[in-house]
């Protein structure tokens, strides 16, 4: 039989095992990569503040553009940091194509189930990306400067707005395929762009924009009075009482999505698994809505009007109503386009 000195001994043991287990588990984080400004804003309040309330999982953000992502994950494939990462549409299918993300399974991940069809990206059978929300790129404008809304993306090349337009450049995850979308505008041979090249080469530019922060920024200090931006920059500056106004021109605005990867070997795989759980329930999707105007990929979402006429679909309409690349076509011309931009377009600036 324990003497009572061993019996204080042993309870103090498996105390301190058990107080080792939950400072253990206290301290337990996964990193997860997201964009900059708001958009990590929001991702923060509508995934990881509630993820880290269910699960007790400390969320550290890896904060940059999908390009910035993308490279970082290629560089840390034989070991990697990030856990998660959020990456746009385009760039997503590059990193399938790198082999740096793990499958998503409905095991791991049971509310793929709520997300459309369309939002759930495949290579055969298996997912390697989930979205977490659609969004488009039209015009943002000045209203002081711009007293009447743009009709045509062929306004930025108005003269009364010379040195004041703001585009992407490449290294955003919108610049090549805005180049697409310029040659569908000016009905240029999209086999040979040389002449919607030499288009862009003669716009007068504030800034080719790298991110959609920087975008943000330069609509708000007055750099940039008019340009492409998303609709979930246009708007946060519009509901910050900024003289800002957002237009889809006449030839339309094309959309992508911001998705979530599992990134290969990832260190902390059963709770990145629940992080991306998280940000498909109705209540994440409702709350990115709410705070980015996306338009939600999980099923049934219900948003308040004033947010359902700020998605990139409208009130009434749906992903259906959305204009979206083939992101692969995209992909097999993006180191020509980005090449031929800098010698062409950048360089002549």
């Amino acid at each position: 039989m324990a003497t009572p000195t061993r019996r204080a001994l042993r309870a103090a043991l498996l105390g301190a095992g058990l107080l080792a287990a939950g400072q253990a588990l206290a301290q337990q984080k996964i990193t997860v990569a997201w964009y900059g400004g708001n958009w990590g804003d929001a991702f923060r309040a509508c995934v990881a503040d509630p993820y880290t309330k269910a699960t007790g999982v400390t969320v550290v953000p890896e904060v940059g553009t999908s390009t910035t992502t993308l490279a970082k994950l290629q560089q840390q494939k034989g070991a990697p940091t990030i856990d998660v990462a959020w990456m746009d549409g385009g760039i997503s299918e590059l990193a399938a194509e790198a082999g740096v993300l793990d499958p998503l399974d409905a095991a791991g991940i049971p509310n793929l189930k709520n997300v459309i069809d369309q939002g759930v990206y495949r290579n055969g059978d298996a997912a390697y990306a989930v979205s977490t929300g659609y969004y488009s790129l039209g015009i943002a404008y000045n209203t002081k400067e711009v007293t009447q809304a743009p009709a045509s993306w062929k306004d930025l090349w108005k003269p009364e707005y010379a040195g004041a337009v703001a585009i992407p450049s490449p290294a955003n995850s919108s610049g090549v395929p805005f180049v697409f979308f310029l040659a569908r505008v000016f009905a240029v041979d999209p086999s040979n762009l040389a002449p919607l090249y030499a288009k862009l080469a003669s716009l007068d530019t504030a800034l080719f924009f790298d991110s959609s922060g920087a975008a943000t920024n330069a609509y708000q200090s007055g750099e940039a009075i008019i340009g492409a931006h998303f609709n979930v920059g246009a708007w946060d500056l519009i509901d910050k009482g900024l003289p800002i106004g957002f237009a889809v021109p006449k030839e339309g605005a094309w959309a992508t999505d911001a998705r979530l990867h599992l990134v290969k070997n990832a260190p902390n795989k059963a709770a990145a698994q629940k992080f991306i759980d998280t940000a498909l329930t109705p209540d994440a999707a409702a709350c990115l809505a709410t705070r980015l105007y996306l338009g939600p990929a999980v099923k049934d979402v219900q948003v308040p009007q004033d947010v359902a006429r700020k998605l990139p679909w409208g009130a009434d309409g749906s992903v259906k109503n959305l204009s979206l690349f083939d992101w692969n076509l995209i992909n097999s011309r993006r180191a020509e386009v980005t090449d031929a931009w800098n010698r062409q377009v950048a360089r002549k600036r």
